[in-house]
């Protein structure tokens, strides 16, 4: 499989498993199939991807054979790549997961055409080169989020669903607004365009003012603080396939726009961004988040606000944007997306066998489910950033490249929220798995589920034993958003402005 060809698939695949599943009907298991063998193709496509950043390439598809920037261009550098294997890899595992994980009700609601079509808005994400596009990918992926939110008929789902929908909403006018000022002044949306004209353009106040509508819809999808209430009020209501799915992927595509646009796009016409707006809410959005974590008391709601507090150490490397600063960024990006899906999976295990995620009720596991026990230790102490597992090497980079830049508060936060992610780990461990078990019967074994979970975990160690390979992707990442050049030329297939060009700014 060629690299062009390989970006192909990552949208063909589960578009045509979308359509294929919808036909097969009440056929459950024609659906899963289907939804299985598009993921693991998506997945196989991406690695291909992968290999060929790894070789320095950045495979470019125009649509149409439009030319970029006035046609449809995809493209695959090495954060598009990184970005695509993890998240096509989580979804193959929830997927596996969900044959046996999801209820007969969910089924009929179309679970399977609605995941086939939120993955092709994911995979649509990562790899257009478009401002417009990339609000259309946005809008494809959430309106299968919207639905799937909302599959869950009781009354605290359904208000927290209401939330997602209407935060969500808002999130995308801001996209729209921003996207319409910027073609007004600049007649172009696309992201290597842009980043090449902005480079030679001074400060215009049109265009700090569409970075900062961009910064408030990117801040909105990523649940950064003050915008991140909706995300534990829905995401504990959904069901643990839709629930694992949302945790590892949809707030990071809002953290992969951050990202993009302000890693490639506006890191220099709105630099101010970085270290005056982002870093202190960064620092905020890790602090709230851990101490919500801690004042849980179930399994779901716990894991529901760790990912904000995660969000804030993704965004915390942007801020600080240093090459190590970035690489160590997208590292925990792709550390967190396996660790949290997994986590969700797991309290999923929980719920069967115990009949809750409350801490009240759910205990004895490390006795009667040692299995799960294990994956929960596993994933929840790379989470906390224990050697030697991938969550350390994310956060100790984090940690270097802090100090390294004389960030020493946001070094101590680090610290300091480590140690608070590592106390409510110790939580969920000390009530749901260490003490005795209680008198009444477990509802199930769900032994059939452990195999998506036990590959995760697999992944993790994998990943933290051998960080280097996974690193050095990172870097890759990191030095074509923060020296875009190749990724300019590669787009438009021409070489990008000469110097002394300047942005011609539209009447």
């Amino acid at each position: 499989m060629t690299a062009s060809a390989a970006i192909i698939v990552c949208l063909l695949a589960p578009l045509a498993a979308a359509l294929a599943s919808l036909a097969a009907g009440p056929r459950r298991r024609v659906a899963a199939a289907l939804t299985t063998g598009a993921a693991a193709l998506s997945t196989l496509a991406a690695l291909v991807l992968v290999a060929a950043s790894h070789r320095g390439l950045i495979p470019v598809v125009h649509l149409g054979g439009w030319p970029a920037p006035h046609g449809i261009a995809l493209a695959a550098d090495g954060l598009s790549a990184l970005m695509l294997a993890v998240a096509n890899l989580v979804t193959l595992a929830v997927v596996v997961y969900s044959w046996r994980g999801l209820s007969g009700f969910y089924h009929r609601r179309r679970f399977y055409p609605l995941l086939g079509t939120l993955l092709l808005g994911v995979n649509g994400a990562f790899l257009t080169t478009d401002l417009f596009n990339l609000y259309v990918w946005f809008e494809v992926l959430l309106l299968s989020s919207f639905v799937l939110m909302s599959s869950n008929p009781s009354g605290e789902a359904r208000a927290g669903a209401w939330r997602y929908v209407l935060l969500n909403l808002l999130s995308s006018l801001f996209f729209l607004c921003a996207a319409g000022l910027l073609y007004g002044k600049t007649g172009t949306l696309n992201l290597a365009h842009l980043a090449a004209l902005f480079r030679q353009s001074g400060d215009s106040f049109l265009l700090l003012s569409s970075s900062a509508l961009l910064f408030a819809a990117f801040a909105i999808k990523a649940a950064l603080v003050p915008f991140a209430f909706w995300l534990p009020a829905s995401y504990p209501h959904a069901p643990i396939p839709v629930a694992a799915l949302f945790a590892g992927l949809l707030t990071k595509v809002g953290v992969y726009a951050f990202f993009r646009c302000f890693g490639l796009v506006f890191a220099e016409p709105a630099g101010f961004a970085h270290r005056e707006v982002l870093l202190p809410l960064a620092l905020a959005t890790m602090t709230i988040g851990v101490l919500g974590a801690v004042a849980q008391s179930d399994m779901r709601r716990i894991l529901s606000f760790h990912i904000i507090s995660q969000v804030g150490y993704m965004l915390l490397a942007l801020a600080l944007f240093t090459p190590l600063a970035v690489a160590a960024g997208i590292f925990y990006i792709v550390h967190h997306i396996i660790v949290k899906t997994n986590l969700f999976l797991v309290a999923g295990l929980v719920e069967r066998h115990q009949g809750s995620s409350d801490l009240a009720r759910a205990r004895g596991l490390l006795r009667s489910f040692p299995a799960a026990a294990a994956l929960f230790a596993v994933a929840a102490l790379s989470l906390a950033g224990i050697p030697p597992l991938s969550g350390f090497w994310a956060k100790f980079s984090l940690l270097k490249a802090s100090l390294d830049a004389g960030a020493y508060l946001s070094a101590t936060v680090i610290l300091g929220v480590g140690l608070l992610t590592l106390f409510s780990m110790l939580k969920i461990w000390t009530h749901v798995f260490w003490r005795s078990p209680s008198d009444s019967p477990a509802a199930s074994r769900p032994v059939s589920l452990l195999a998506p979970c036990a590959a995760l975990a697999a992944l993790t160690i994998a990943l933290g034993l051998g960080a280097a390979p996974l690193f050095q992707l990172a870097q890759n990442a990191s030095r074509s958003l923060l020296d875009p050049r190749a990724y300019i030329e590669s787009v438009l297939s021409s070489a990008p402005p000469a110097p002394g060009q300047t942005l011609t700014l539209q009447p």
